[in-house]
C-alpha cells in the first residue's frame, strides 16, 4: 500500500476554513481542478468532473463536524490505483488564530510504482492546499 500527505498553514481560523471545505460536496467552491460536482446517495456519494472531462466518484466514509475531518474513498476515477482512501482535516493552530490542513490517503498502484502513485497524489494534495489557501487570502484571522 502506497501513501501520500501534504499539509499547509493558513492564517485563518479552523471554522472559517472548515465552513468552506468542511461540505463534502464543496470541492468546486475552492478546487480549480473540479468545477462540478453532483452529490447522490443522501450526500453520501459525489460525482465529480475535472476539466478533462473525465468523471471520478467518491464515496463519504466517515465525518466528523467537531474535530473538522472527512474521510472518503473513491469508487470510480481515471487514476492508476485501487483501494484509495483519503482523508481531508482542519486543526486549529496558533491558538485558533490559524489552521493546518492535512490532506493524506492511501492506496494500491495498479500498473505503476507505489513511488509514482505517491507523486501523483502529493502533487494533487499540495496544488488542491494552495488553492485553498489562495481561495482563503484575505479572509485574515477571525
Amino acid at each position: 500500500m502506497a501513501k501520500a500527505h501534504a499539509s499547509i498553514r493558513i492564517p485563518v481560523s479552523p471554522d472559517i476554513v472548515w465552513q468552506l471545505i468542511g461540505g463534502f460536496n464543496s470541492l468546486p467552491d475552492w478546487l480549480p481542478y473540479i468545477p462540478s460536482s453532483e452529490s447522490g446517495e443522501g450526500g453520501r456519494v459525489r460525482r465529480l468532473s475535472n476539466p478533462n472531462g473525465e468523471t471520478i466518484v467518491e464515496r463519504l466514509e466517515a465525518f466528523d463536524n467537531r474535530a473538522r475531518s472527512y474521510t472518503y474513498s473513491i469508487l470510480e476515477a481515471p487514476f492508476p490505483v485501487t483501494g484509495y482512501r483519503s482523508t481531508l482535516h482542519v486543526k486549529a493552530v496558533e491558538d485558533g488564530r490559524a489552521s493546518q490542513v492535512d490532506w493524506s490517503g492511501e492506496f494500491t498502484p495498479d500498473g505503476v510504482g507505489d513511488e509514482e502513485a505517491s507523486r501523483l497524489f502529493e502533487g494533487i494534495y499540495r496544488d488542491g492546499l494552495q488553492a485553498l489557501a489562495a481561495s482563503l487570502a484575505g479572509k485574515g484571522p477571525a
